[in-house]
Order: C-alpha cells, then structure tokens, then sequence
C-alpha cells in the first residue's frame, strides 16, 4: 500500500477579524497566494500533475463560495487541476489532508494540495451569507445527555421530543466543558499566558519565520508576523477581563482564541513519487482519525481522536513526541490533554490558537506546518495534531518527522 508524505508546507501570517492586517485581502487571492508558495518550495515537480486540489473552509459561502477551490486552481493557471471545497468546521484543513492521505493509500493519485483559508473580515461579501438559525435547544443538562449518549443503548432525542442545539454557541460550549469538569477561571488564564508567553518566546527565536510566507496587501504593504501574540500578558492582566457568555462564566476575550483572517498549504505526495522527483519528505502520515461527542461539550473531543488515531498508528500516546491541540478555549486544551495524560509541556509548545488565532478552515493546516517545524526545531520525531469541532467532532493526525 502506498505510504502518503508532506513534502512542502506553507502558511500566511494570521490577520485579526476586521481590524487586522489582511482584512481587504479576498480568499481566493490569499489561498492562491499561499499554494504557489508551497509548490516553489518543490522545484522538481510540476503543479499540472497535481491530481486535485482540496481547500478546507468553515463558512463557504459569498466570496467563499463558488466552489472556491475551483477558482483557486484557474487564479493559479491550473485549469486542468480539479478542485473541491471542504467544510467540517474547525477541522476542514485536517480534513483535506485526510482525503490526500486515504486517496494516496488507495492508489487514486501521487499528488495533492491539502489546505484551508477562512477570511472572517469578508464572509457576508458577495452573494450568500445565510448561516442557520441554532436557537432551538432544549437541552438544560449537558452532563447528563452526554452520560446518555455513552451509554450501550442508542436513543433518538427526536423520540422524546428534544431538538438537540447542534451548533450551540462556541464558548457556550466551553462554558459547559469547564463546568463539567470543574476547571477554574485562573487555570484557564494560567494556561492562556503560557500560550502567550511561548508565542513571544517563539516570535523572539526566529521560529515562526520558517513557516510564515509574506503576503502583500492591496495597499502594498507587506505583511509577515501574526497580528495576534502578545507581549506582557500574565494572570493579572487576564484576571480583569469580564465572562463574554455567561455573567457568572469562566470563558473570555483573554482565555480564547480571537477571530481571525489566514490561509496555509501542503503539497503531499506519495513516498514513492517523492522518491523518483528526488524529494525529500518533510514527513510521513501514519494515521487519522475522526470522533464524534455530545455536541454541548464538543471540546472534550480530541480525547478519542487522537486515542483512535494513535492505536491506529500501532503507538501509544507516551509514544508521541509533541502535540499540537487547537486552542479554541483554555477550557476545553486544559480537560484534553489532561484525559489523555499528557504533560503540558508536550502540548502547543510554541504557543496555539489563543496566541497565534485561529481562522477556522485555515486552522488544520496551519497547525501541521507548526507542528512540523516544531518537531524538526526541537529534533523530535512522531507529533500528534487534534482538534474539536463545532457540532461535536474531533479529528487527530499522527505524523512522523522524516526530515
């Protein structure tokens, strides 16, 4: 059976919602952008052999719709390269690299671009912009349902009348998880000014500079770091920040992550096809894995992710060098890598999502470029990228480092 590699990764500065530095930049220009950058990275092979292109984007819809995977490989001059957009939410990008993966396994192609953008600054522009209305819970008891949902007899909700709030706010969510497992307010800002604190830390090394491609604006500006990190955030400062969801909540501005602008790519390959191109692979895929969870407390779904996708991988999770696990909230990274019995200082060690930020379909993709500059910086070898999903999902790579 082929073995699938990541031969070349590439990732845009991330811009702040609205405000930031890539706000007037449109999807489909950035992910362009950003591909290209991928594939200059691998002079020997010919994008015109790519067998598809595959974009990860959460919200698809008015300048991100129209198939904009599509568009991306004509704005590339790639018109005989298919393209199809892929949506699950947070986890699109890994998502797209899944599909690589599985494709290459079964023989359906030798060459692929996995990646994700999400520009929250432009989603309403164009078109379409109808997101759903979720506002049809009945569901007060998180704990208890997802007990149920656990247990050996599968029950429809819909038999008793409950309509499940799919997709529940986010930080509703968190709000659920910390409650549930009893996380308190200053271990969540604890934990965000580690992310902070590791992010400057990295920033200050030269780190980020291996992974980030600089991007150019409209204005002509020239755009090469994250917005986002911060210098100077500690407990104390967290500490006056106000509960955004609930009055007597846990979950703020301070101990999230923001909302965010980006794009990030990978070319992947099979090892055999690298091989006779005289590439060298960054990494191999050993395994993926996706999980589902009550959607309530859909931050606790990495937990059996990445257990799936490590079993998978015949490795146990002491195994496992370093971890990437997306930050959406502290409430939810903090319970995670706990349950799966992982010291913090094998998780997010250059900083993750709260620092960094996290445009949604980008975010996959993002996370795996880091997560392989972060095992070739520290010379490790086998890294595990998880994250949650709105809706309640989870998905988790486990890659190892081969350059």
């Amino acid at each position: 059976m082929p073995e699938a590699v990541i031969v070349s990764a590439a990732r845009s500065p991330i811009g702040r919602a609205r405000k930031g530095s890539l706000r007037d930049l449109r999807a489909d220009d950035l992910a362009a952008t950003i591909i290209h950058a991928a594939l200059d990275k691998i002079p020997a092979f010919d994008p015109r052999e790519l067998t598809d292109i595959m974009i990860g984007c959460a919200q698809p819809a008015g300048e991100q719709g129209y198939g904009l995977a599509r568009v991306i490989s004509v704005l590339l001059g790639l018109d005989t390269v298919p393209g199809t957009t892929v949506q699950r939410y947070c986890a699109s990008s890994l998502q797209t690299t899944r599909m690589a993966f599985h494709a290459i396994r079964a023989g359906e192609g030798d060459a692929f671009i996995s990646g994700g953008v999400e520009m929250v600054s432009r989603f309403g522009l164009g078109k379409s912009d109808g997101m759903p209305d979720t506002k049809n819970s009945k569901f007060a008891a998180p704990a208890e349902r997802a007990a149920a949902q656990a247990g050996s007899t599968w029950t429809d909700p819909r038999e008793e009348g409950l309509v499940p709030d799919v997709y529940l706010a986010m930080g509703e969510t968190a709000e659920n998880v910390a409650g549930l497992r009893s996380i308190s307010r200053r271990e969540q800002d604890e934990y965000a000014a580690l992310s902070q604190a590791r992010a400057q830390e990295s920033i200050a090394s030269g780190f980020f500079d291996r992974e980030i491609t600089p991007v150019q604006t409209p204005d002509g500006q020239t755009v090469s770091r994250d917005d986002g990190p911060r210098a100077g955030v500690d407990v104390d400062s967290l500490s006056t920040l106000k509960p955004v969801f609930r009055p007597d909540g846990t979950v703020t501005a301070g101990n999230c992550c923001p909302v965010n602008d980006g794009a990030a790519a990978l070319v992947i390959m099979s090892e055999q096809r690298a091989k006779d191109l005289g590439i060298e692979p960054l990494a191999r895929i050993l395994s993926t894995s996706v999980s589902g969870i009550s959607p309530e407390i859909m931050g606790l779904s990495p937990v059996e992710a990445t257990r799936r996708a490590v079993a998978s991988a015949g490795l146990n999770v002491s195994d496992v060098d370093l971890f990437e696990i997306n930050e959406a909230f502290a409430a939810q990274v903090i319970p995670s890598y706990r349950d799966l019995g992982v010291d913090v200082d094998r998780v997010n060690v250059h900083g993750g999502a709260i620092a960094l930020g996290h445009p949604f379909g980008m975010t996959g993709a993002r996370m795996t470029a880091t997560l392989l500059n972060a095992l070739s910086w520290g010379d490790k070898e086998i890294g595990v990228e998880t994250m949650c999903a709105a809706g309640g999902q989870g998905m988790a790579m486990v890659v190892q480092r081969l350059k």
